[in-house]
C-alpha cells in the first residue's frame, strides 16, 4: 500500500509536492494498530471504502452543470445537500490509503462546488443552499477540511493547498468571532472547540487556542448532577431544570458529536482536565447502548432524528469511543457494535437511515453517509489504542448485564434490564423548540429482546419536518407514531403527550412492576372538550414475559383505544390465530402476542402489511384493541 501512495503522490499530477509548511501532529496514541490487526478498523476501513466508491457515483461530474458540478446528489432528497463537501474529508484518507486519484479529484471537485455554493464573505459555510441560512455547521465543514489538510495535505499541489488553507482561515476567524458557549446547541461551541485547537496548530495562532480551552473547559459545567450526562441539547429555551428537574439532553448529539469533539480537543492538547470528565461522560452515556449496537435515543431532545444507529446527520460514535478505548475496554465494544450495526444498514454501499428503510423500499439520504464517513476516517488516521482481533466473552455492555432497574433522574427515564427483556421508560418533561415531539407520560419507549431485538421502540408523537432540509418525508400514508399508547380516534389526545405524569415502580426478584398515571392530552397539555380522560397503564416484566395493562375511564370507549405497533420487518411473516392471539416470526424464534380484546390492525400499505416511520427507520404492525381495560403479554414463543 505504501508503495502505491508512493507512486500517486509522483504521477499525480502535482510535482509530488510534500506539504512541509503543516506541523506533522502524528497519531494520537503511542503503540497504534493498523486495521489488518485490529476488528474495528479492519471493520471500518471495509464500510468506509464501500461509503467512498458510492459517493463517487452519486456526484455530479459533468462541468457544463455549472454549479451543479462536484454535488453530491441525494437519492432520497433529489437535491444536493450544503454539507456534503465534509466528504472531503473521508475521500482525503481514501486517496491516500488506495493510492487511487479518483478520490483526490472527487474532494477537490467538492471543495469547487462547496465555494460556488454554500461559501459566504464572512468565512463562514451556509448549511443549505436557498433554503436556509444556519451558518453553525460551519464549524463542522472547518473541522472536515482542516483534518484533509493535516492528515493528506500533501496529495495537494502548492497552489490547491494555499487555496484551502486560507480559505479554511477566514472559517476559522469567522468561529473564533462568534461562537461563544451559548452558540445554540452545545454541541456547537463544543465543536468550536476542537475546530479552533486543530486551527490553532495549523496557523500556529494563540488567539484560537486560547478561545478553544475556554469553550472546552466552560463545557464541563454543561454535566447533568445525578447521572452526568452531558446537557445544553435545548433548542431555543434554556438549559434550566424542568419542573420534574429534567435538563435538556439529546443521546444521539452527545455521543456522535459533542463527546467526540471533546475527546479530540483533549488529545489534541493533552488536557487531562477534559479527559478526566469525557473518560466519565462516556461511561454514562454508554449505559443507553443496546446490545445490538444500538443507541436507544426513545427519548431524547432532539430524538426526531433518532436513526437507531444514532442519529442523522451527526458523525459517529467512533471517534469518542474508539480513541479512548484504552480507558475502559468496554469502550472498545460500544464503537465496534455500532460499526457492525452501522454495516448491517449498508445496502448498496449507502448507509440506510434504520434497519428497515430497505425492505420498506425507502430511499436512503447520503447525509448519513458522508457525515458518518468522518468518524471512521478518522479513527483510521489517529489509529487506537489497543487491539482486539475478537471481543471476550466477559466484555460487557452495561445493558448486557441483568441489573434490573436504573433511574435517570436527570431525564425522567428508567432502564430496565433482564436476562432476556431490555426496555425504557420515560416520563420526560423537557421538549425541544417544539411540542410532542418526544414521547412522554409514562411511555414504554423501548422494548428489546435478546434474540429478537426491538419488539417496541418509539417514534415521535407526530413526524412533522421541523429540520426540513435535514429530514426526510413520509410518503407513507398509514404512517403514524410507533410509541405504544392510549390516543383518542381522531389522534389529537394521547397519554405519550402527557407531562406531568406519575411513574413508580416495584422490583422484587421474580418481576418488575411499573405503574403510570397520566391524562390524554394535545400538545398543549389540553384534554379534549368532553372533559379530561385519564389513564393507568401498569408494566410488568418478568425473566419470559413483559404484560401490559392499561384502562382509561373515559365514558365512551370507543373513542379510545389503545395502539401497540410491533416492530417486525415485511420480511416476517405474522399470523392471527385467533382474536386475541397473534404470532410473528422472527429469525430463529417468534414473538407471541396475547390480549384479552379482539385485535384490530389499522390500514397499512397492502403488499407489505407494515406501517414505516423515519424515526428510528422501522416498520411495525399496528395492531389496535379497544375498551376501558386492556391488557396485551408478549412473550418469545
Amino acid at each position: 500500500m505504501e508503495n502505491k501512495r508512493r507512486e500517486f503522490l509522483r504521477t499525480a499530477g502535482m510535482g509530488g509536492l510534500l506539504f512541509m509548511s503543516l506541523p506533522s501532529m502524528g497519531p494520537y496514541n503511542s503503540g497504534i494498530v493498523t486495521f489488518n490487526d485490529d476488528l474495528l478498523l479492519k471493520t471500518s476501513s471495509e464500510l468506509l471504502k464501500q461509503w467512498g466508491d458510492t459517493l463517487l457515483k452519486y456526484q455530479i461530474n459533468n462541468k457544463n452543470l455549472e454549479v451543479l458540478y462536484g454535488g453530491l446528489m441525494c437519492p432520497a432528497c433529489a437535491r444536493i445537500h450544503g454539507r456534503c463537501p465534509e466528504a472531503i474529508y473521508p475521500l482525503m484518507y481514501l486517496a491516500s490509503d488506495t493510492g487511487e486519484k479518483v478520490y483526490l479529484e472527487s474532494a477537490m471537485a467538492l471543495y469547487e462546488w462547496m465555494e460556488k455554493n454554500v461559501s459566504q464573505p464572512d468565512g463562514s459555510w451556509v448549511n443549505d443552499v436557498n433554503v436556509s441560512n444556519w451558518v453553525g455547521t460551519t464549524v463542522f465543514m472547518a473541522i472536515a477540511l482542516g483534518e484533509a489538510l493535516m492528515n493528506h495535505g500533501e496529495l495537494l499541489g502548492e497552489t490547491v493547498k494555499q487555496q484551502w488553507l486560507q480559505r479554511l482561515k477566514k472559517a476559522a476567524d469567522f468561529i473564533n468571532s462568534n461562537f461563544h458557549i451559548g452558540y445554540s446547541n452545545i454541541n456547537y461551541p463544543i465543536s468550536a472547540a476542537y475546530a479552533l485547537s486543530l486551527s490553532g496548530d495549523l496557523y500556529n495562532n494563540e488567539a484560537y487556542k486560547e478561545h478553544s480551552k475556554k469553550l472546552a473547559h466552560q463545557a464541563l459545567d454543561y454535566i447533568t448532577p445525578k447521572n452526568n450526562l452531558l446537557l445544553g441539547e435545548r433548542g431555543k429555551g434554556n438549559d434550566q431544570a424542568s419542573s420534574k428537574g429534567c435538563y435538556p439532553v439529546d443521546l444521539g448529539y452527545n455521543v456522535e458529536e459533542s463527546l467526540p469533539m471533546l475527546v479530540m480537543y483533549g488529545l489534541r492538547t493533552k488536557d487531562t482536565l477534559v479527559l478526566d470528565a469525557v473518560n466519565k461522560l462516556l461511561a454514562a452515556h454508554m449505559e443507553f447502548m443496546l446490545p445490538d449496537g444500538a443507541w436507544d435515543n426513545s427519548w431524547g431532545t432532539r430524538s426526531f432524528k433518532w436513526s437507531y444507529w444514532g442519529s442523522r446527520t451527526s458523525d459517529g460514535c467512533q471517534t469518542a469511543y474508539g480513541l479512548l478505548a484504552d480507558k475502559d475496554p468496554r469502550f472498545y465494544k460500544t464503537a465496534l457494535q455500532n460499526t457492525q450495526l452501522l454495516k448491517a444498514c449498508t445496502h448498496d454501499g449507502i448507509l440506510y437511515g434504520g434497519p428497515h428503510y430497505k425492505t420498506h423500499g425507502v430511499s436512503p439520504c447520503i447525509h448519513h453517509t458522508f457525515c458518518h464517513a468522518k468518524a471512521l476516517a478518522t479513527i483510521l488516521d489517529k489509529g487506537l489504542p489497543v487491539k482486539y482481533d475478537n471481543i471476550p466473552d466477559n466484555m460487557k455492555l452495561p445493558r448486557e448485564n441483568p441489573y434490573g432497574v436504573k433511574e435517570m433522574s436527570d431525564i425522567g427515564t428508567w432502564l430496565i434490564s433482564g436476562e432476556h427483556w431490555k426496555a425504557t421508560i420515560t416520563g420526560y418533561d423537557k421538549e425541544y423548540s417544539f411540542k410532542n415531539g418526544h414521547p412522554t407520560g409514562g411511555a414504554l419507549s423501548m422494548l428489546w429482546h435478546k434474540k429478537m431485538g426491538p419488539v417496541l421502540a418509539s417514534s415521535m408523537n407526530k413526524y412533522r419536518l421541523f429540520e426540513t432540509p435535514n429530514m426526510q418525508h413520509n410518503y407513507d400514508p398509514n404512517s403514524t407514531s410507533l410509541t405504544a399508547r392510549f390516543q383518542t380516534v381522531d389522534g389529537e389526545f394521547m397519554n405519550i403527550s402527557d407531562l406531568k405524569s406519575n411513574i413508580e415502580y416495584r422490583e422484587s426478584e421474580e418481576k418488575i412492576e411499573f405503574t403510570i398515571e397520566s391524562k390524554l392530552v394535545d400538545e398543549n397539555q389540553k384534554s379534549p372538550e368532553s372533559g379530561e380522560i385519564n389513564a393507568k397503564l401498569q408494566y410488568t416484566f418478568s425473566e419470559h414475559s413483559v404484560k401490559i395493562s392499561a384502562q382509561h375511564d373515559s365514558i365512551n370507549e370507543d373513542k379510545v383505544h389503545f395502539v401497540i405497533p410491533i416492530i417486525s420487518s415485511s420480511k416476517e411473516p405474522f399470523q392471527q390465530t385467533s382474536r386475541t392471539l397473534l404470532t410473528v416470526q422472527k429469525e430463529g424464534t417468534a414473538l407471541l402476542i396475547k390480549t384479552n380484546k379482539p385485535i384490530k390492525i389499522l390500514p397499512t400499505l397492502k403488499e407489505k402489511g407494515r406501517i414505516f416511520n423515519h424515526v428510528p427507520g422501522m416498520e411495525a404492525i399496528p395492531l389496535v384493541l379497544k375498551g376501558n381495560h386492556v391488557v396485551v403479554e408478549l412473550q418469545e414463543n
